[in-house]
């Protein structure tokens, strides 16, 4: 199995699961460089995955649906392009033969669900949308720090090989910001080295690994004393013991962050 993040806009991957004959897509919002990867590698497209209602992540649906065919899944609980299998926690799907869990994961929005497949060789594969990034995590657009919380811890529990399929590139700013929470993480320096190598060369960074979140990733980190501390400089407010204000502290933090 070939897994492509195709980039779209300026800072979106669609990816792409393929077997050399049948692909499935996550997130496509634009349809062409989905149609142009169909194309260029002969594949037909049997499935459309959706995270969530945004537009970056909607806007080819139809487009692709009417050119192929394709089966599409989104959240039950969200405003998407119709028709589509609607799905919630604990659901199964199965496409180009892989079994799907879907989790809710909200925050971004308040519907948002991921897809996470463990039958990939050792290496489970995440889809998560615009809930976790390498780095850090997505908006509070639509949910609480609370749910937030909620769904990192989620994401957190699996399985460290887990390869994490976010949907922006979005790795070098959101490193930026994790030092300045923890300039003193050897293991976010290290990374930092590894990404921007990557960059340099034109390569993606992602996809990252759980256990490399679980070491860098501060919105992962708000039960650690020193992300704790760090959050109550910006907001000498919260309580350092409540991993949800911790967690808000940031993300306010990172969205002042310049």
């Amino acid at each position: 199995m070939n897994l492509l993040p195709l980039p779209a806009f300026t800072d979106n991957y669609i990816w792409m699961l393929h077997d050399s004959r049948e692909a499935v897509v996550v997130d496509p919002g634009d349809a062409a460089p989905v149609l142009q990867a169909l194309h260029d590698k002969g594949l037909s497209l049997r499935g459309i995955l959706v995270t969530h209602h945004h537009g970056d992540h909607v806007g080819g649906v139809n487009t692709l649906r009417a050119a192929t065919g394709a089966a599409v899944y989104g959240p039950a609980g969200e405003t998407m392009p119709q028709p589509l299998t609607r799905l919630r926690q604990g659901e199964n799907i199965t496409v180009l033969g892989l079994r799907f869990v879907v989790l809710d994961v909200p925050g971004h929005t308040a519907g948002h669900i991921a897809y996470y497949c463990a039958e990939m060789d050792g290496a489970p594969l995440l889809f998560c949308g615009d809930t976790l990034f390498s780095g850090g995590c997505g908006r509070l657009f639509e949910g609480t720090p609370g749910q937030m919380q909620s769904s990192l811890d989620q994401l957190a529990a699996l399985p460290d090989a887990t390869r994490v399929c976010c949907a922006h590139e979005y790795t070098l700013s959101n490193l930026k910001f994790a030092l300045a929470v923890e300039p003193g993480n050897q293991a976010l320096l290290d990374y930092l080295g590894h990404c921007n190598a990557l960059r340099q060369n034109g390569q993606p960074t992602l996809p990252s690994r759980i256990a490399i979140e679980r070491a860098i990733n501060p919105f992962l980190r708000t039960r650690e004393a020193t992300v704790a501390q760090a959050a109550r400089s910006f907001d000498p407010q919260l309580d350092p013991h409540q991993p949800a204000a911790v967690l808000a502290a940031l993300r306010q933090w990172k969205n002042e962050f310049r």
